[in-house]
C-alpha cells in the first residue's frame, strides 16, 4: 500500500480560490467554505466529500480503499 497524501488544494468552483488544506485523516468533509467568495462547497453527485470533487487529492478514506467516492455513504 502506498503512503496516504494529508493534503490537498481546493479549488472554488465559484471563484477560482486555491488553498492547500489538511484533509482528515478517519472522514468525509462534506462542507467547506471558500475563504474568498464564503460560498459553501458540498460534494458533486457521486462523490464522498469536497476533497474528492475539489481537490487535487482523493481523500485518505478513498485513498485506502482506491475507490473514488465509495468510502462513507
Amino acid at each position: 500500500m502506498s503512503e496516504i497524501v494529508a493534503d490537498s488544494t481546493l479549488s472554488c468552483p465559484h471563484c477560482g480560490h486555491v488553498r492547500q488544506e489538511r484533509m482528515p485523516t478517519d472522514a468525509c468533509l462534506w462542507f467547506y467554505e471558500c475563504r474568498q467568495c464564503r460560498s459553501l462547497l458540498t460534494p458533486k453527485p457521486g462523490d464522498c466529500c469536497v476533497f474528492c470533487s475539489y481537490g487535487t487529492v482523493p481523500c485518505p478514506p478513498v485513498q485506502q480503499q482506491g475507490v473514488q467516492g465509495r468510502c462513507c455513504g
